[in-house]
């Protein structure tokens, strides 16, 4: 499939197809006139590499992680790897909550009818 049809499938942009391919997370290859063909499992690649960027990991951090993906197995470096990034995304929802329960007290307190001069317009 061309680039403009496994964008469409895999709910992406061709810039971002393109990014992928620059970061060698992605591969592709070249019809007689240049342009770029994809195998039909690039759409579930394409998935999982936008799971893994919405997860917070780098392209580099990606690009470490996908051989073992490829091969179905798993070293201790990658599973140790993994656990790093899964740490990193529970400190982060600790962080979330304690930020989101602050502004429930602020909500809270700030419950009676509006005072001349903390209006907030938009």
């Amino acid at each position: 499939m061309r680039i403009g049809e496994l964008a469409a499938k895999a709910g992406v942009s061709v810039r971002a197809l393109r990014y992928y391919e620059e970061q060698g997370l992605l591969m592709s290859d070249r019809s007689g006139s240049g342009q770029r063909i994809y195998v039909s499992a690039a759409v579930d690649r394409v998935q999982l590499i936008q799971h893994l960027y919405a997860a917070g990991l780098t392209s580099r951090t990606i690009a470490e992680l996908l051989p073992c993906v490829d091969a179905k197995v798993s070293t201790p470096e990658s599973r140790a790897r993994l656990q790093e990034e899964r740490n990193r995304i529970d400190q982060q929802i600790s962080e979330l909550t304690r930020t989101r329960d602050r502004l429930d007290a602020v909500i809270e307190l700030t419950r009676s009818p509006a005072r001349s001069g903390c209006e907030i317009k938009d």
